[in-house]
């Protein structure tokens, strides 16, 4: 099961480890090497994350986020993403972006610092909505019941999480944004630029969870007709071909899921630059980590992971508001990566061994229940 799991990724680790000595010596070994564990580090909410939507899938959409899917995030993502952000923030053309980061690697970090704060901002923005919708909606299960009880009350306000956020992003531009950070340590007022991509962020945010939800209620009309075709077909003796009604919805799922994705690379790829400016090194890195992330969600997804410890999803979410706030607050100042990997880690274990206690409160409690059902069959004589 691991193996079949991750024998992708440790393939293209091996693949990419051996590229990297070739390219840049011992040097780029290394670099790649820390790279690969700073997008895992970062990442492993966004697989959590996924893990809760890729479940609703198939087999044959899940060997697709892992295949086509991981080649979409690898150099959709962590090539044409940073290439992308130098274009539109220098106004030069794409191919002049290549051209910069492969001949002055020291313009194009320039660059991609100057263009931050839009990108925080944008990032931000996405990433505090998915956690506000996650907080503010009631379910069955609560990790931290004294804050998720009130706050799913409050979350019968229509439109709450949207007012919030760009209450949020107001503060934030008139504060954060007055005084941005950028290359070579000046700060300027990007107060404008920061609102545009703020709201920008939170557009996407509407029409991809729009969309995302729209489809999501196909996919349960469609398995809801598909077992009524099954039925039907069982009584006539014909086969109903499965994967292709379910496939319908499931493809668009699987577009949320890239775009997702995408808004979780934020954070790694503009960590990426404060270790290298070489874009090849980072392509390197940041894909080798990208694969273990993909197949960490497919393990999670097939292990039945989530089910057995329900507090993961509530911890990843947590990571993803605090990610929100740190891209904020980078507007303006510099916060090291390894404290944006170790929130994400340290709140995903705290709900993972929360899991744990709670699953440990239910086996005593039904062993305890066993034995008073037992005590009390030998006292009635049975």
């Amino acid at each position: 099961m691991l193996l079949k799991t991750f024998g992708w990724s440790f393939a293209v680790t091996a693949l990419g480890l051996v590229a990297a000595v070739f390219y840049g010596g011992w040097t780029g070994f290394g670099i790649v090497a820390i790279l690969s564990i700073l997008e895992i580090s970062v990442s492993f909410d966004n697989a959590v994350v996924n893990a809760g939507i890729l479940k609703k899938m198939n087999a044959f959409w899940q060997k697709t986020f892992l295949t086509i899917g991981v080649l979409i995030a690898v150099f959709g993502m962590r090539l044409v993403f940073p290439v992308v952000i130098v274009a539109i923030s220098a106004q030069i053309g794409p191919i002049e972006a290549v051209q910069l980061a492969l001949d002055d690697k020291d313009k194009y970090q320039q660059l991609v610092t100057d263009a931050h704060p839009s990108i925080a901002a944008f990032g931000g923005t996405f990433l505090l909505m998915i956690f506000l919708d996650f907080i503010f909606e009631d379910r069955d299960i609560k990790w931290l019941g004294w804050l998720e009880r009130p706050l799913a009350k409050l979350g019968k306000v229509d439109m709450l999480s949207v007012c919030i956020a760009l209450i949020v992003l107001l503060v934030s531009a008139m504060t954060f944004a007055t005084n941005a950070h950028q290359h070579g340590g000046i700060h300027v007022d990007m107060t404008e630029t920061v609102l545009i991509a703020g709201i920008a962020g939170l557009i996407t945010y509407l029409i991809v969870g729009g969309l995302s939800g729209f489809f999501e209620n196909r996919l349960e009309e469609e398995e809801e007709r598909e077992h009524e075709a099954e039925e039907e077909a069982k009584k006539s003796g014909k086969n109903v071909p499965a994967v292709v009604m379910a496939g319908k919805a499931a493809f668009f799922l699987f577009l949320y899921l890239e775009v997702l994705d995408a808004s979780f690379s934020f954070d790694g790829v503009i960590g990426a630059f404060a270790i290298t400016n070489d874009i090849v090194l980072m392509v390197l890195g940041l894909g080798i980590g990208a694969m273990y992330v993909r197949s960490l969600t497919v393990y999670l997804v097939r292990q039945g992971t989530l089910d057995d410890y329900v507090y993961l999803e509530h911890g990843a979410h947590y990571a993803i508001g605090a990610l929100a706030v740190i891209l904020l607050v980078t507007i303006q100042y510099e916060i090291h990566e390894v404290i944006t990997g170790l929130v994400g880690i340290v709140l995903i274990a705290w709900s993972f061994f929360s899991s744990v206690r709670r699953n440990r409160r239910l086996a005593a409690a039904e062993g305890t229940d066993t034995v008073s059902n037992e005590k009390a069959e030998v006292s009635s004589g049975v």
